[in-house]
């Protein structure tokens, strides 16, 4: 199963499992996205923000039936001003890892799962930042069968700390499903959706990719395009929004 190719050189193995652990949040996989979104129709400007998010993936083996997969988010975005006279920003938002403590073989029913804390560093230039510390639970599940991914990603962020004038009380959930053609294509659907439990607030884009696995120069790249719709979001928020990735995956 694809969790038990940890040690296997990664150009060894077969592109369609390359593809499959592509999917999966938690695959024994060491990769590097990084995600560009562009959003626009943000407040009475209709000004545009533009996120880069870098998002490393390190698999560590802690025993010979579990790994620890950790997860970053490193956030670098240039955002308009949506109203006038407010200025441009440019900087770096606050950065979000996650633990996933993940048996290295599927369980019954051929299920995979992880779980685990997530953190927010304060990490956020002046304007990008809610300058605190936050903690909380992290947990995802998926299966994987008939070229099929499907699963849910979920976690809730507190603060503890910080000097930032309002407190973080935020649920993120993100239900996927996608489909790997004998290609390497990759079709998914999901939605990264936010509850802020401090303003009563949804925020929820739903996305829409394609995404194929290359190999360049021996190394496997994977590039996706796609787009998304906001079904709901605070008000002066973006309506919609574009994403180009490209994940470089790494022999461990």
């Amino acid at each position: 199963m694809a969790l038990a190719l940890m040690a296997a050189p990664l150009w060894a193995q077969d592109e369609a499992e390359l593809a499959k652990k592509l999917q999966n949040p938690i695959a024994s996989l060491i990769s590097v996205p990084l995600q560009s979104n562009w959003d626009f129709g943000r407040g009475p400007e209709n000004a545009m923000r533009y996120t880069l998010n870098i998002q490393p993936v390190i698999p560590i083996s802690i025993s010979k039936d579990w790994n620890v997969i950790i997860r970053q988010i490193v956030p670098v975005i240039y955002a308009e001003g949506p109203v006038k006279g407010l200025d441009d920003r440019t900087g770096l938002g606050d950065i979000v890892q996650s633990f996933f403590f993940s048996p290295k073989a599927p369980t019954s029913g051929g299920w995979i799962w992880g779980a685990g804390p997530v953190f927010l560093y304060p990490s956020g230039t002046d304007g990008l930042s809610a300058r605190k510390w936050g903690a909380g639970p992290t947990a995802v599940v998926l299966k994987q069968e008939s070229g099929w991914t499907y699963g849910l990603l979920a976690n809730h962020i507190w603060s503890f700390s910080g000097p930032g004038q309002q407190d973080v009380n935020a649920t993120f959930l993100q239900p996927f499903v996608g489909f790997t053609t004998k290609t390497y294509t990759t079709f998914t659907l999901n939605t990264e959706s936010t509850y802020d439990w401090e303003n009563s607030e949804w925020r929820v884009p739903v996305n829409l990719m394609v995404a194929q696995l290359l190999k360049i120069g021996g190394m496997p790249i994977q590039f996706q395009v796609g787009g998304r719709w906001f079904a709901e979001k605070p008000e002066g928020e973006a309506d919609w929004g574009l994403r180009f990735a490209v994940t470089f995956l790494f022999p461990k």
